[in-house]
């Protein structure tokens, strides 16, 4: 296969178009037609529906553009470790992040990276975990920020940080301020997001090994969401504490640590194991690290 031909090929599938993605390309429209449709002649395979509104993938089609993202990005890479030899910190730095960690980090590591790396560019990908870990496996991410990862030879793990998870209600005349049980989750009616959410998958893996699980009366993804049904009296949610005190609202909340046993939320900083690192990658690791030094309180790192 042709790497022009995947590259012409996946902007018209991401772009869903033709025209768009000849501009985008600066190729004439019957050239980059050509190049697609002989792409799919040597995989004897349609990968686009065509009609009159633009293309649409096949099967072939998702699964091949999920390849083309990550051969032309490591072709990248590719490129930018030949710079190595002349010391140059540039090309580009793919980052995935989690909502969460991506509301205290993005602005000042974005800030830092201008100032440090002026020559570089960055992407900044927000997903659950679970999503950063595959894409960082399939080599559409050089680094990713993950919550509680399972041990793995395909990753380099480093712990960054690591947040406590509290009960969270909202606020009555009378607040307790006693932890609760884990165990007692089971009879409290919850509002937590749905699987593969780490929050959720750590609340249900702890409380599995007490022979008990969550009494979950609602699923719904996004802290704002689940804050909002919170303050309405429709159950309560398992959340940082951070991410109470910078809602719109804080005020309406009340929050109970979770005690035997507590429940840290561990970020880890994470790698492809055996991918080669370039001058680049290496530099902004260190930025990653240096920030959340500066944002996340020197308790919550050391407990990582």
């Amino acid at each position: 296969m042709d790497l022009k031909q995947l590259e012409y090929f996946a902007r018209v599938a991401e772009l869903g178009s033709f025209t768009q993605a000849s501009h985008a390309l600066n190729i004439a429209q019957p050239a980059l037609s050509r190049q697609v449709r002989l792409l799919e002649v040597e995989l004897r395979q349609n990968l686009l529906n065509r009609n009159g509104r633009g293309v649409t993938t096949t099967e072939a089609g998702k699964l091949l553009l999920d390849h083309c993202r990550g051969i032309l990005h490591q072709i990248e890479r590719a490129k930018e470790d030949m710079g190595r030899v002349q010391g140059a910190l540039a090309g580009r730095v793919a980052l995935g992040v989690p909502p969460s960690a991506s509301k205290m980090l993005t602005v000042q590591l974005t800030r830092k990276f201008r100032k440090q790396l002026p020559n570089a560019t960055l992407s900044i990908s927000e997903g659950l975990s679970l999503m950063m870990q595959e894409w960082l496996l399939a080599g559409r991410l050089d680094i990713a920020l993950i919550y509680n990862p399972t041990p793995s030879a395909e990753l380099d793990l480093s712990p960054l940080t690591s947040e406590l998870l509290y009960l969270v209600g909202p606020l009555g005349p009378h607040p307790s301020h006693q932890p609760v049980q884990l165990r007692s989750l089971a009879n409290i009616p919850l509002v937590i997001p749905n699987r593969p959410h780490t929050v959720r998958m750590l609340l249900e893996s702890q409380m599995a090994l007490m022979g008990c699980r969550p009494n979950i009366r609602l699923e719904i993804d996004g802290v704002p969401a689940i804050l909002d049904l919170v303050a309405d009296g429709v159950g309560y949610a398992v959340l940082t504490e951070h991410a109470v005190l910078t809602s719109s609202q804080p005020e309406r909340y009340h929050i109970r640590p979770i005690a035997q046993p507590e429940l840290p939320s561990r970020l880890y900083l994470a790698t492809a194991a055996g991918r080669i690192t370039t001058l680049t990658q290496q530099a902004m690791l260190e930025l990653i690290r240096s920030t959340v030094g500066e944002v996340y309180p020197a308790s919550m790192i050391q407990s990582a």
